[in-house]
Formats: C-alpha cells, sequence, structure tokens
C-alpha cells in the first residue's frame, strides 16, 4: 500500500476516500462504507471518529488504541441490507493486522444502525 492510499483497500487515496468521512464533513452512505472508514480510523488511530460513529447505546466512554498494532488489510467476506435505502444491515469482515511483529487477523460480522438519519456502528453479531 502507498502512503496516499487508504487503507480499507479501495482505489484512490487516503483523503479521497475513508479520509473525507474522518474530516467529519460527510457521513458514510452505506453500512460497508462506513465499516471501512471505521477499519481506516483503527489504521490511522483516529478513536475520536470510531467513537462518533459508533451507536450511543453500545458506545464506550472511551476507547484507547493499541499503538503498537498496525492494521494491514480489509476484506470484506458478506453484507446483508446496509444500503442507501436501509435502516439496518450486517458486514461481515476480516482485519489483518502486525502485532508486536506477528501477523494475524480477526473476523467480526458487525452489524450497523441508522441513528439520527447516519449509519453507524451498532455491535457484532456473536
Amino acid at each position: 500500500m502507498s502512503p496516499a492510499s487508504c487503507p480499507c483497500g479501495l482505489t484512490g487515496s487516503y483523503a479521497a476516500c475513508c479520509g473525507r468521512f474522518h474530516e467529519g464533513g460527510l457521513a458514510a452512505p452505506t453500512a460497508e462504507l462506513l465499516m471501512r472508514s471505521r477499519f481506516s480510523a483503527f489504521a490511522v488511530g483516529d478513536a475520536a471518529y470510531l467513537l462518533r460513529t459508533w451507536h450511543p447505546d453500545t458506545r464506550p466512554r472511551k476507547l484507547s488504541l493499541d499503538a503498537g498494532q498496525e492494521w494491514t488489510r480489509l476484506e470484506i467476506l458478506a453484507r446483508t441490507g446496509g444500503g442507501l435505502l436501509h435502516n439496518e444491515g450486517t458486514v461481515e469482515f476480516r482485519a489483518h493486522y502486525r502485532h508486536r511483529g506477528h501477523d494475524a487477523f480477526m473476523e467480526e460480522n458487525s452489524r450497523f444502525r441508522r441513528d439520527a438519519g447516519q449509519w453507524v456502528y451498532l455491535d457484532a453479531e456473536a
């Protein structure tokens, strides 16, 4: 990945892709784009964006990110709903990372819901 490319894996620069959502001027129009922008927020260390895009019913009071964890790649495995005309959706993903010199990944099926018209992360399906 080049320094200007977006961590979420879509083509284009960070500024033109997820950076525009992180700045706060635009909201992600779909659950998948919100999920991708949240992955990018982990990758660039933007805890404020993560909290801002977390549903108020499940959002933690504060969030500290592990500076030793480098998020390296995102794979979208499946999705349901979450489109322009939906109010709920899920995105199943595999997030690759490096922590203390070891490569690993985590998988999650995240649930998203609209809150005040904007997509937010609700929780992970069990």
